[in-house]
């Protein structure tokens, strides 16, 4: 297994981890993809959805909003943070590994109706952990009240989905994924369990009391 280097791109990330580096199986994994154009426009459709995690972070508004599904959003809220501080501020900029579209552009260049170029590090996949933080969070507090696993198992289709669709489009190495997925599992798994066995009573009480407070002011106020 050879191991690629291009030392006239190291300067602009000397001192990092990881340097630039990347395996020749995942050039050739990336490469070997069948694409299509109609494809290319899916791929692209899931990618945005996937992007900065909005779709997850909307979706855990929503959640929170109503009182049956209020512990799944604040799950997910807590454990995509964490994932945006440990994943994006710490290991992006850590290993500062170049992206596949910044090693061969010219590929990159040849995929119709590509995707702009993101100007961001590539290890850890982004948009893997996040999707994986969040759908496992789904998941997780769907098993434990045995009710709508469905839809968890559907949020971790979808976050494979937008996984696969970052190295369908060239912008992450095979081991970008494996290594977002590995900590958006374990940040999900970790943060699932404190909420459970800690967070979660004091969370749910401070809402509580909350709402028992816009009740006293609404029906203080003067007609």
């Amino acid at each position: 297994m050879e191991l690629f280097f291009e030392p006239n791109k190291m300067a602009e990330c000397v001192g990092k981890i990881g340097d630039l580096f990347y395996w020749s199986w995942e050039l050739d994994f990336l490469k070997s993809i069948p694409r299509a154009d109609w494809f290319t426009i899916i791929m692209k459709i899931f990618t945005y959805l996937g992007e900065g995690g909005a779709m997850w972070i909307l979706l855990s508004i929503v959640l929170v909003i109503f009182a049956k599904t209020r512990k799944t959003g604040f799950t997910m809220m807590i454990a995509m943070i964490v994932t945006v501080i440990i994943g994006n501020a710490v290991l992006k900029n850590c290993f500062a590994r170049f992206r596949p579209a910044w090693v061969d552009v010219e590929f990159f260049n040849s995929i119709k109706y590509h995707i702009g170029i993101p100007k961001d590090y590539s290890f850890p996949s982004g948009h893997t952990m996040n999707g994986v933080t969040a759908s496992m969070c789904i998941l997780f507090c769907a098993i434990k009240e045995k009710k709508h696993i469905l839809y968890g198992i559907g949020a971790v289709i979808v976050a494979g989905i937008i996984a696969f669709s970052r190295m369908y489009l060239f912008v992450h190495w095979p081991t970008d994924i494996l290594a977002g997925a590995f900590v958006g599992l374990v940040i999900a798994t970790i943060t699932f369990f404190v909420m459970d066995k800690k967070l979660w009573s004091i969370i749910d009480r401070a809402c509580i009391n909350l709402k028992k407070a816009i009740d006293r002011k609404k029906q203080n106020k003067p007609i």
